[in-house]
C-alpha cells in the first residue's frame, strides 16, 4: 500500500497495473450508482443488481421474472419501449438516452439508460440495461465540463501530481509558464522539471500538504527564470491542495501557479523607493551637523556606504580649500581628498587618494570632466578602458580591476553655482549596476553636502579673518614688568563657531605700575573682534592717564554705550610693586582667583558691577596686597562655562587645578586649559596669570 493510501493497489509507482492484484473500486462509479438489469429475449428480468433496487425501489425478489416494460414503464410509453427493445435485440445496435422510469413508490424518475444486446456461450441473446439517476449525471457532467474548461482556459497554471510528485496533468497556462510541452511533464518528477534549488521549498510544501491535508494558499513566492522567458525574472505564487476521491483516498496534489511578476515588480519598486527615501532622509539628518569641511565629507561617505555603493570617495578642488590657489579650467585638475570609505576590506581603497592628500587628475579623467562640466557621469558597466579613466593612474586602475569594480558614478559637488568637487561611487561586490534612480539619490546627497561644505568653507574664511584680526589686536608681553611675572593664553572658539570678543592686556604704567585687563565683548564674529579692539585701545589710553580702576571702567562704560548693540564685561587691576597693593574693579565679569603663598586658592569677593554699556551705575575699587609669590588669575567665561555643567562645580575645578602655586606660570596656563577646556566649547578663552615677585626700585625686571 502506498503513502496515504496511494497509488491504487492495482498500480505501481509508475502508474502501471500490477499483475494478478485486485483493483480498488472507483469512487466515481460509486457516486453514479449505476444500476444493472439483465433481460431475456422475451423481456423478462433475469438479473437485478443492488443498485437497481436503490434506483427503482423494487427488491430482486419483486423484480425477477417480471416483464421489465410492465414493471418500470408508464402505459403511454409501453408500445415505444417494446418496439425499441425489439430493434435492439434484432439488430444488436445499442440505444441510449434519458427515459422516465416509474419507480415502486409511484414517482417518475428520469434515468439515463444504456441498452445493449448480449450473447452467451449457448448462442442465446440477452438485453443489458444500465441506468443512473439523470439529474445526478447531469450535475456531474456540468462539474466536469466546468472544471475542464476552467482548467484549459485559466490563466492560472495548474498541475496535478501524484503522491510521488510526478506530473499527471498540466494545463496550457502552465505549459506556457514553464516553456515545456505538457507531454514532457507527464510521468516526470517535479524536480526534473523545476530543477533550480529554490524549488526545494515548494517541493517540501507539497509533501507537507500530502501528509496533513492542509492547503497552502499563496504561501510561497518563487522568483526566477524559465525556458519560456530566460531573459527576464518572473515571480510565481504557488498554492497547493491535496486531492482525494469520494472515499477519502489521497490521489495526489494540485499545484496552482499564478504569475505575479507585475505585483512582485511593483512591490520591489515600492521597497526600493522606500529604501532610497530612507537614504535621503538619513542624509538630511546626518550630513552637515557641523561647520567643518572634513567632517561634512565624512558624513556624506558614511551615509552612502553600504546603502548606495561599496566604495565612496569625496574629493574637492584644492582651490576650494586653499583660497590662494587659483582654479584652472584646462590641463590637470588638482583635488584634495576629504573622505574615503568602503563597505568591506578591498583593494579599491588603495586606489583612492587618502584623506588630506592632493592629487592631480589630467583632463581626460572622469573626475576632471565631472567638475569642469558640472554634470554627473554614470557608467553602468565599467570595462578596462573606463577604469583607466576613473583611476588617477595605471596602478590605481589595476587595483580597481582586481577589486572587481564594475560600475561607477561621479556626481559634482555644486553649491551656489560653483562646483566644489565631486562624489565618486563604485560597486564591486554589489552585482547591481548603477542606474538613473541611484544617480538621483547621489545627486540629492551631493547637493546637500555641497551646500554644507560651502557654508563651512565660507564660515572658515570669515572665522580666519576674525581670528587674524583678533590676534593682531592682542598684546605681546612687554620685555620687562616691575615686580611681576606674567603668562597668558588666548584660544579661539572651536572651528564650528565664530570668533568671540575675548581679550586680555598687560599695560606698563608710570611709577613702575602695571595694569592687568581681561574682558569679553558679548557677541561673535568680525564685529565683536573690532569692538574688542576699540575697547582695548580705549583702556590703554585711560590707563595711561593714571586713573583708578573704577574711573577707567566708568570711561569705558561711556564709550561702550555708544557701540550698540554691544556690551562687554571687564576686570581692571592695577598693581604697584612699591607697596605691593593691587587695586581691582569689576564690570560684570567673573571673579578673579587669588592664591596667597602657603594658602589655598580662593575667588575674590568683589563688587560685581554692571557690564560695560549698561550705563549710569558706578563702579567700586577693591584693594588687596600681593606679597612675593602670590598669584592673581584673570580669565573669561569660556574657560569655565559649559552648556551642561553648573558654574559652581566648574569654578571649584578651577580652584583645585591652582593648588600647586609654585609651578611655572606657563605650566599653570597649560594645566588650566587642559583640565577645563572642552573640545566642543563654543566660546573663546582669554587667560592671564600674574605672580608678584620681589621688587627693588631702579633695577630692571624681565618678564619670564
Amino acid at each position: 500500500m502506498g503513502e496515504a493510501g496511494w497509488p491504487p493497489a492495482d498500480l505501481d509507482r509508475a502508474g502501471n497495473r500490477r499483475e494478478g492484484e485486485p483493483s480498488q473500486p472507483s469512487g466515481l462509479m460509486d457516486l453514479l450508482a449505476v444500476a444493472a438489469v439483465l433481460l431475456d429475449a422475451e423481456g423478462r428480468i433475469v438479473l437485478w443488481s443492488p443498485q437497481a433496487e436503490a434506483l427503482y425501489g423494487y427488491t430482486a425478489k419483486e423484480a425477477l421474472g417480471q416483464y421489465a416494460a410492465r414493471l418500470l414503464v408508464h402505459e403511454e410509453h409501453l408500445d415505444w419501449v417494446v418496439k425499441k427493445f425489439a430493434e435492439v435485440m434484432e439488430t444488436g445496435q445499442s440505444w441510449g438516452g434519458t427515459f422516465p422510469i416509474r419507480c415502486k413508490d409511484g414517482i417518475t424518475r428520469p434515468v439515463e439508460l444504456r441498452n445493449m444486446r448480449l450473447l452467451d456461450d449457448l448462442g442465446d441473446f440477452y438485453a443489458l440495461g444500465l441506468g443512473t439517476d439523470s439529474p445526478t449525471l447531469r450535475a456531474l457532467e456540468r462539474d466536469v465540463a466546468l472544471s475542464t474548461r476552467l482548467i484549459a482556459q485559466s490563466p492560472i497554471g495548474i498541475a496535478i501530481l501524484d503522491t510521488d510528485l510526478r506530473y499527471v496533468a498540466v494545463n496550457p497556462a502552465l505549459e506556457r509558464m514553464h516553456g515545456i510541452p505538457a507531454t514532457e511533464h507527464l510521468g516526470r518528477h517535479y524536480r526534473e522539471i523545476m530543477k533550480q534549488s529554490k524549488f526545494e521549498v515548494p517541493e517540501a510544501a507539497m509533501r507537507q500538504v500530502l501528509e496533513t491535508g492542509i492547503a497552502l494558499i499563496d504561501q510561497s513566492t518563487i522568483v526566477g527564470r524559465s525556458p519560456a522567458d530566460p531573459e527576464h525574472k518572473h515571480a510565481w505564487s504557488i498554492s497547493l491542495y491535496r486531492l482525494e476521491d469520494t472515499q477519502g483516498r489521497v490521489l495526489g496534489v494540485a499545484d496552482l501557479v499564478v504569475d505575479v511578476t507585475d505585483r512582485y515588480r511593483s512591490a520591489t519598486l515600492a521597497t526600493e523607493t522606500r529604501r532610497r527615501l530612507a537614504i535621503i532622509a538619513d542624509g538630511s539628518a546626518r550630513i552637515g551637523t557641523t561647520l567643518d569641511v572634513e567632517q561634512t565629507a565624512r558624513e556624506l561617505a558614511e551615509v552612502t556606504v553600504p546603502e548606495l555603493a561599496d566604495v565612496v570617495a569625496v574629493d574637492v578642488l584644492d582651490s576650494v580649500i586653499d583660497e590662494h590657489r587659483p582654479a584652472t579650467t584646462d590641463g590637470p585638475a588638482l583635488f584634495r581628498a576629504l573622505a574615503v570609505k568602503a563597505a568591506y576590506p578591498t583593494e579599491a581603497l588603495q586606489a583612492a587618494d587618502p584623506p588630506g592628500q592632493t592629487a592631480a587628475y589630467d583632463a581626460g579623467r572622469l573626475a576632471t570632466r565631472c567638475v569642469r562640466t558640472g554634470r554627473p557621469i554614470l557608467i553602468r558597466h565599467a570595462d578596462g578602458n573606463d577604469l583607466t579613466r576613473i583611476a588617477r593612474d595605471e596602478e590605481a586602475a589595476t587595483l580597481l580591476a582586481r577589486a572587481g569594480v564594475h560600475s561607477y558614478l561621479a556626481v559634482p559637488l555644486a553649491a551656489r553655482g560653483t562646483v566644489l568637487g565631486f562624489l565618486g561611487l563604485t560597486r564591486a561586490r554589489d552585482p547591481r549596476p548603477f542606474d538613473e534612480d541611484d544617480l538621483a539619490i547621489a545627486t540629492e546627497l551631493a547637493s546637500r553636502a555641497a551646500v554644507c561644505i560651502d557654508n563651512a568653507r565660507t564660515h572658515q574664511s570669515v572665522r580666519n579673518a576674525a581670528e587674524t584680526l583678533q590676534r593682531s589686536l592682542l598684546p605681546d608681553h612687554p620685555p620687562e614688568l616691575p615686580g611681576l611675572q606674567v603668562a597668558s593664553r588666548y584660544l579661539p572658539a572651536q572651528v564650528a563657531y565664530e570668533i568671540g570678543g575675548d581679550w586680555y592686556d598687560v599695560l606698563p604704567l608710570g611709577g613702575d605700575k602695571t595694569a592687568l585687563v581681561v574682558g569679553d565683548v558679548m557677541g561673535s564674529g568680525i564685529d565683536a573682534a573690532a569692538t574688542m579692539g576699540r575697547l582695548r585701545t580705549a583702556t590703554a589710553a585711560f590707563a595711561r592717564l593714571d586713573l583708578g580702576p573704577a574711573r577707567v571702567l566708568e570711561q569705558l562704560d561711556a564709550i561702550t554705550s555708544g557701540l550698540e548693540p554691544y556690551i562687554a564685561t571687564c576686570l581692571y587691576a592695577a598693581y604697584d610693586p612699591h607697596d605691593g597693593m593691587c587695586r581691582i574693579a569689576n564690570a560684570g565679569h567673573l571673579p578673579p582667583v587669588l592664591v596667597h603663598s602657603g594658602e589655598r586658592p580662593r575667588l575674590l569677593d568683589l563688587p560685581t558691577g554692571t557690564p560695560l554699556g549698561v550705563g549710569g551705575v558706578p563702579f567700586e575699587t577693591t584693594t588687596l596686597r600681593l606679597a612675593p609669590g602670590d598669584q592673581l588669575i584673570l580669565y573669561t567665561d569660556g574657560l569655565v562655562e559649559t552648556r551642561h555643567d553648573p558654574i559652581d562645580g566648574r569654578l571649584n575645578t578651577l580652584l583645585r587645578l591652582l593648588e600647586t602655586p609654585d609651578s611655572p606660570l606657563e605650566e599653570t596656563c597649560d594645566r588650566l586649559l587642559h583640565g577645563l577646556r572642552h573640545p566642543d566649547n563654543p566660546d573663546d578663552v582669554a587667560l592671564l596669570i600674574a605672580r608678584a615677585r620681589p621688587f627693588t626700585p631702579g633695577r630692571p625686571h624681565r618678564c619670564r
